[in-house]
């Protein structure tokens, strides 16, 4: 089995001492991807339980805010939860944003996409979507976080889809059309229209499993 990610060597790029390079060093010990696998989504779990009692109607969300959320959801499993990533990062032959690139991209990430890209009550379905859809392939891009991001962005989706009086997003259509939804993250470079279709799914199953 591979690794998902080739990173360069540095305090992130080291792996759990017994867990043939397929766990990242943790705080607690642990070797096993898939308990590891297991707790990252039970946490994450309860930062959205969490989260979703917090946010204010309307509230603009902040790069520090998600570096907040990233903080609270692993950073009692990794040292360097809620910083950026200090190593390049990609999955297969596509690169994410160089790392020394990561904390100017997040400002202006902020500045271009999630300030202007808030929902709210009464936004229309097309705008909903391209506010998703643009975010999310923005965020993926830089990959600011050296583990997590996918669970992270989809997060931070659910929060903006809640913003607009929708229902917790239905992301079943992305885990059986995982190389579908990476060709719109590639795509996304040059065209946000793969990803607005991606998310026009999400959004026609979640209608159908709320309603």
């Amino acid at each position: 089995m591979t690794n998902r990610y080739d990173t360069s060597t540095s305090s992130e790029g080291q792996y759990q001492p017994g867990s043939n390079g397929l766990v990242l060093l943790n705080k607690l010990g642990i070797t096993d991807l898939e308990e590891m696998n297991q707790l990252e989504l039970e946490l994450l779990d309860q930062l959205a339980e969490v989260l979703l009692t917090e946010l204010a109607e309307g509230q603009i969300l902040s790069a520090a805010d998600l570096c907040e959320w990233h903080r609270r959801w692993l950073g009692n499993v990794y040292d360097w939860a809620g910083n950026y990533r200090s190593v390049n990062m990609g999955k297969g032959d596509f690169q994410f944003a160089t790392a020394s690139l990561v904390p100017a991209l997040m400002k202006t990430f902020e500045r271009d996409f999630l300030v202007p890209k808030v929902c709210y009550v009464g936004i229309s379905d097309d705008d909903l979507v391209e506010s998703l859809a643009a975010v999310h392939i923005e965020f993926i891009l830089v990959h600011p976080f050296r583990e997590g991001n996918g669970r992270l962005s989809r997060l931070l989706a659910v929060v903006m889809a809640l913003q607009a009086g929708r229902s917790v997003l239905d992301f079943s259509w992305l885990d059986q059309h995982k190389d579908q939804y990476f060709l719109a993250v590639q795509a996304g470079l040059n065209n946000v229209e793969p990803m607005k279709a991606v998310f026009k799914q999400v959004l026609r199953d979640t209608e159908k499993t709320s309603g």
